[in-house]
């Protein structure tokens, strides 16, 4: 087992965490400089977005087809340069062409990564997902501070040159340790059609479902829920506070998960996250007293983040010869429910429902979801796509 490779991912999918949050962090000043507008930051939004689900489409493919080391490669770099171009970008139609660049090698970076994982550690699969995905959640930490230290003192330009800084170490060190591994050597289409091959057809549908369900409550709950909180009556202090708990139990809840994923089964450690998820996230719909109410955002964080990628933990077993496509394809079509969350909390909060409404539809998510991962089956455990 090459010790370099968790390490590699892990630093590769705290970069997607990076830009969970930059543009958050960012925005604010952005709108004050008069460089974007609150439509035109929607739309800088939705651009990153679909550049990371067409980026795990089509490079999740791909690193089924040249190999995982030069995609990976690649898709660092791509991300690397392009966030490193935001820095300079002198107007909003600019700075969204490049975050929509960006995204694309970002999108690319997470499948790979996951199937990298899974082969260089078979036996915990589980487990070395949700350990290389805390990477995600410390990212978005990180550059939360990284925000309140630099853009004060030298502006928001900086925090896209740091964002842009771990390449010069990071590639170097892939490309001199990350190792290739066996691809099938396929064209493209042949990849992707693979997924719905005799005995694989009906996982294929139920993963993108969950894997939806599972991204429209990570993008929403982390869009919205300090300003639900706040309609709900709770303090902005407490509700930012609030998010900060939420982000804290991902993590927790992601290393315990794979733990117990790799000891009872993936398929019901999923369906359990899920329905983790529903329980807590209702519990939300009431206001809690004092310490209750941190408690119960603190295990749906535990849950919610982790039920996601289980999913992809999951798409790890199931698909083996074409395991980066199995996954691209589920974190792509995933990302549509990233895109779909922030606007289903943002009508919720247009039609003065977000309390307690919004934590009911976000519980029906979170049920959906495991319905879907149910659906995959015990035999898809089993399945390996024929080589073609």
């Amino acid at each position: 087992m090459n010790k370099w490779v968790l390490p590699l991912c892990w630093t590769a999918v705290l970069l997607d965490g990076f830009d969970l949050v930059v543009l958050g962090t960012v925005i604010p000043v952005l709108l004050q400089e008069k460089m974007l507008t609150t439509a035109s930051a929607s739309v800088v939004s939705t651009a990153g977005l679909v550049g990371m689900m067409l980026g795990a489409l089509v490079i999740g493919t791909i690193t089924d087809v040249i190999g995982r080391r030069k995609v990976m490669i690649f898709a660092v770099a791509g991300f690397s340069v392009f966030t490193l171009a935001c820095a300079f970008a002198p107007d909003a139609t600019t700075f969204g062409v490049l975050r929509f660049l960006a995204g694309l090698g970002l999108g690319g970076c997470l499948p790979t990564a996951i199937a990298l994982v899974n082969e260089a550690r078979p036996q915990q699969g589980g487990r070395a997902t949700t350990l290389i995905m805390t990477g995600y959640h410390v990212g978005a930490v990180i550059t939360a501070l990284l925000g309140i230290v630099l853009i004060p003192q030298i502006g928001w330009r900086s925090l896209f040159v740091v964002g842009a800084l771990p390449a010069l170490v990071l590639i170097p060190l892939m490309v001199k340790h990350l190792p290739e591994t066996a691809v099938r050597r396929a064209p493209a289409l042949e990849a992707v059609g693979s997924l719905f091959k005799p005995g694989l057809r009906k996982a294929t549908i139920a993963f993108w479902v969950a894997s939806f369900m599972g991204l429209l409550l990570v993008y929403g709950l982390n869009t919205w829920l300090p300003q639900i909180m706040r309609s709900a009556g709770y303090e902005l202090g407490t509700a930012l506070a609030l998010l900060l708990t939420l982000n804290i139990g991902a993590v927790v809840g992601l290393l315990i998960a794979g733990a117990v994923a790799d000891r009872v089964g993936i398929r019901p450690a999923a369906i359990g996250w899920f329905a983790g998820a529903v329980v807590f996230l209702a519990l939300l719909s009431i206001k809690l007293p004092g310490v209750g109410v941190y408690v119960a955002v603190f295990l749906a964080g535990c849950f919610v983040f982790s039920a996601q990628v289980l999913v992809y933990a999951y798409a790890g077993r199931v698909y083996e010869e074409n395991r980066a496509t199995g996954i691209g394809w589920a974190a792509g079509v995933g990302r549509l429910g990233a895109i779909s969350g922030p606007l289903l909390g943002g009508a919720l909060l247009t039609a003065g429902l977000a309390h307690p409404w919004g934590f009911y539809a976000f519980a029906f998510i979170a049920a959906l979801g495991a319905t879907a991962v149910g659906a995959i089956g015990l035999k898809a455990k089993s399945v390996v796509a024929p080589a073609g």
